[in-house]
């Protein structure tokens, strides 16, 4: 299948993640498929870190899982690339040229946080809010060495960064939230709380009748809402 054809990363995250965060069944079939597609773009041209490359077709923008969009040409495969990592991660799939692919992908991360960190670089956010949010879903799942302390730098940062209203400065509400829930009240009970204020003035007003990204929007509320309270 031409490069110019071919299904483009974003979408085939999406489609997976969608399953993965209902609960959804996916077939064994669906699965082996899935991750041996994403894990065919680890280390190409365009990859963040050597992780997984964006095609074509994700270059005008992504959006990310919870809706709000990134643009930018690094933003792009640095969040595309970390999406890739965790799916590949919670899907499980036994089979060698995908576990192959995921580790070094992860171990290309790992050393350019590792790089950063010896150049005096802060890594408990890295990058912008969008590619920090991304990045703390791995953290949650212990992808990256040091992953507890790097969240606690991390969350000490996203306090830093409150507009005093449920929001953040820099960061998306809806993604950001998306990962507290995933790095769960044991670490970010303060920021989730922080953000319970927002969930409990909007989430009666979010519609998510015929709209995929309402849905999951409403979803995030409430597992956070439920996860603090």
């Amino acid at each position: 299948m031409s490069e110019g054809r071919q299904k483009s990363l974003g979408s085939t995250l999406d489609s997976i993640s969608e399953s993965l965060f209902f609960a959804e069944d996916l077939s064994d079939a669906r699965r082996l498929a899935g991750a041996r597609s994403i894990a065919r773009r680890q280390g190409l041209p365009g990859s963040y870190a050597g992780m997984f490359a964006p095609t074509e077709q994700d270059a005008p923008g992504i959006r990310l899982f919870t809706g709000e969009t990134v643009r930018s040409r690094v933003g792009i495969a640095h969040v595309l690339g970390e999406e890739a990592c965790r799916v590949l991660t919670v899907l499980q799939v036994n089979d060698a040229s995908v576990q192959a692919s995921l580790c070094r992908a992860v171990q290309g991360m790992t050393t350019r946080l590792e790089e950063a960190e010896r150049r005096g670089y802060f890594t408990g956010i890295f990058c912008c809010g969008r590619c920090s949010a991304a990045y703390w879903r791995n953290l949650a799942l212990n992808l990256f060495p040091r992953a507890e302390g790097r969240l606690h730098l991390g969350l000490d940062g996203l306090k830093q960064l409150r507009r005093g209203d449920g929001t953040w400065r820099r960061f998306p509400f809806y993604y950001t939230c998306l990962a507290l829930t995933e790095i769960g009240p044991d670490l970010a009970r303060g920021e989730m709380q922080y953000a319970a204020a927002h969930w409990q003035r909007t989430l009666p007003r979010l519609s998510s009748k015929d709209d995929p990204i309402a849905c999951r929007r409403a979803t995030v509320g409430r597992r956070l809402l439920e996860l603090c309270g």
